[in-house]
């Protein structure tokens, strides 16, 4: 039974290893998750001023950098009760609307899309056809809109996707260019023999080629609002109470004034083009012919059990676990767990999370059973309560630098292990959609959803009628996981001009205050206190979690989407995301998983340069660099 190692995992931030069993048949009977790097970030807080927590933590990646952002100040401002204005929390939405657009258009086209498309089959294409292919696709797969009255800011439709012959003739052209050069450059070291690539026509991979080169610039476009509103991108500012940006539309040199509003309604308007013209006309046409050719595996935990907190507050509140209103208030209600939506909508419970539930020292833990730390008695923690003590113990077999094989009944992974009651849970796009469908299926959405929920189950059933098969089937399945971080950056997109028409008419009214600081010294605050934020990122569930004693935080904790789904096993718990998600999927090449990367990828992993394969002898029988430049 062949033994197969990738470390690390590419196109992905951060450092990755998995490790797989694979029988003659191509089932994957074991798997293991590892990641390879200590973060440490959270000694880094010990002491520190909570008002500067947020600039200190968002270092933890230079990817998602204003999610850790926001959910630090909303940890602190939960811990202190402190209200923010209805402008701040509009502005912090459209940034993190702006975020999830933009990681998801990253993640599809620049890191997860040569999982699926190849250059080389695109040299076979038709430019002709592939033109009239796009004209078809645009006509089938914009799913129809249902939002608020938005305020129209745009004379006329503009920037669709070029469909023209000549136009992916100097594609090809350009790419044949590259590939005979024999030095492929951002399309090196894949393997382009797999047999996977032959699923799609080559005008399919001709034009998501296309729009994989085009989105490399179309994308920094979409992020201005960072830039107008924190300041810059990536890493922008943000401030305990609000947002530090006055507002101003006498002032030509406000932060915020009418002619950068405008700047940021037009980035708006852009990213929503780029999400329902390319992206997901892309998506649709991809997953559809995976799904017609029976690719529904990869789905893993989210058939048993997935979480998700929701997000968008509408308007103000004043703390999350201190029953200040967060969850009362939110425009995406998903803040819950689903168990065992693989075995029917009938046999799928729902579990609400509430703000008893964070308080609570037995609902939402960590532990480090397999993990390179040491917590004390062996028993799973709060986060309130949790230990950053590393204790590293290496390999099963070779070196504490240069590893064989992991240790699977020890230590083996850098991440601890979050769980919900005990268990694990997949966090992330799909599991957003898995609630929100299951609530309404299950009546649990009140007496109306409100916009953008009736907006998700919109687009699960229009993506189901263009599939063929219901939601149940392809849903929970690794094409289910990338379709729905494409169906949450549509939502998010109108999300961002939802809140963004609310800023302008609140503006109108006269209201432009930025900043609550009835709190802001420290003298105002309590001698001890403790508090969580909650974000629903790119990637998942998010939170963090301080204790702040005499004006400086004593224990700062996160519990970040990549932990939960790349966590190592438990030994009651079982498997976590990754894991599972490789034990669910069929590998036709052992020596070429590009199923596995392809399915670990479908995560959008926050971990690049060898492939090492071992056989069941853990000999190494093949090195596969994913560095053009290494050798």
């Amino acid at each position: 039974m062949p033994h197969v190692v990738v470390d690390p995992i590419t196109r992905i931030e951060g450092h990755l290893r998995v490790e797989i069993e694979v029988d003659g048949a191509g089932k994957v009977t074991d798997a293991i998750s590892s990641g390879t790097a200590w973060r440490g970030l959270e000694l880094v807080m010990k002491d520190r001023d909570p008002r500067d927590a947020w600039a200190y933590i968002q270092r933890i990646c230079g990817v998602c950098t204003t999610a850790h952002a926001l959910a630090s100040v909303r940890a602190v401002e939960d811990a202190l009760g402190i209200a923010i204005p209805r402008n701040a929390n509009y502005i912090r939405n459209i940034m993190a609307a702006t975020l999830t657009v933009q990681d998801h258009i990253i993640h599809f086209y620049h890191l997860h899309a040569l999982d699926w498309v190849s250059p080389v089959e695109a040299l076979a294409a038709n430019p002709a056809k592939t033109a009239e292919l796009q004209t078809s696709l645009l006509n089938a797969y914009r799913l129809p809109l249902k939002v608020p009255n938005e305020v129209m800011t745009e004379a006329y439709p503009h920037d669709f996707p070029a469909a023209t012959p000549q136009y992916f003739t100097a594609v090809q052209a350009k790419v044949k260019a590259i590939v005979d050069s024999g030095q492929l450059g951002i399309f090196a070291a894949q393997w382009w023999d797999h047999p996977d690539y032959k699923l799609l026509p080559p005008e399919v991979h001709l034009l998501a080629v296309a729009h994989y080169l085009e989105m490399l610039d179309k994308q920094r476009e979409i992020v201005t609002p960072h830039v107008i509103f924190g300041g810059k991108n990536p890493h922008p500012h943000y401030v305990v109470g609000g947002v530090p940006c006055a507002i101003s539309m006498n002032d030509g040199n406000a932060p915020v004034n009418t002619a950068r509003l405008a700047i940021v309604d037009r980035a708006i308007n852009f990213a929503r083009v780029l999400v329902n013209n390319y992206y997901l006309p892309d998506l649709i046409a991809i997953g559809n012919i995976y799904v017609r050719a029976g690719r529904v595996d990869g789905g893993g935990l989210a058939k048993t059990r997935v979480m998700a907190f929701g997000d968008y507050p509408l308007d103000g509140y004043k703390g999350t676990s201190n029953g200040g209103g967060y969850f009362n208030n939110l425009l995406i209600r998903s803040n819950g767990v689903v168990e065992n939506f693989g075995q029917g909508l009938a046999n799928a419970q729902f579990f609400e999370i509430k703000p008893e539930d964070l308080t609570e020292q037995s609902t939402i833990t960590e532990g480090v059973e397999h993990a390179w730390y040491e917590y004390p008695d062996h028993k799973d923690l709060h986060p309130w309560e949790g230990i950053t003590k590393p204790n590293y113990t290496g390999p099963k077999t070779g070196t504490p630098t240069m590893w064989e094989t992991l240790n699977e009944g020890g230590k083996y992974s850098w991440l601890k292990t979050p769980k919900w009651r005990g268990k694990v849970c997949e966090v992330g796009p799909l599991a957003n959609y898995i609630i929100i469908y299951t609530k309404s299926v299950k009546g649990l959405l009140g007496s109306q959803p409100t916009w953008a929920e009736k907006m998700m189950l919109d687009q699960i059933a229009a993506v189901s009628s263009v599939l063929g098969v219901p939601a149940e089937t392809w849903l929970p399945t690794m094409v289910g996981r990338t379709a729905c971080r494409c169906l949450a950056a549509q939502v998010a997109a109108e999300i961002n001009k939802f809140f963004f028409d609310k800023l302008v008419e609140n503006i109108k009214l006269g209201d432009t205050t930025t900043m609550n600081n009835e709190k802001w010294l420290p003298e105002t605050w309590p001698k001890e206190c403790m508090g969580v934020g909650l974000y629903e990122a790119p990637r998942g569930a998010l939170s963090h979690w301080n204790v702040i004693k005499d004006g400086k935080i004593d224990n700062y904790q996160c519990l970040v989407p990549t932990t939960w789904n790349a966590c190592p096993r438990d030994d009651k718990a079982g498997h976590g995301a990754y894991e599972l998600a490789m034990m669910d999927t069929h590998v036709a090449v052992p020596d070429k998983p590009i199923e596995i990367a392809r399915v670990i990828r479908s995560f959008d992993p926050c971990m690049a340069c060898a492939t090492h394969m071992y056989n069941a002898k853990g000999e190494e029988i093949n090195v596969i660099s994913t560095d053009p430049y290494r050798r």
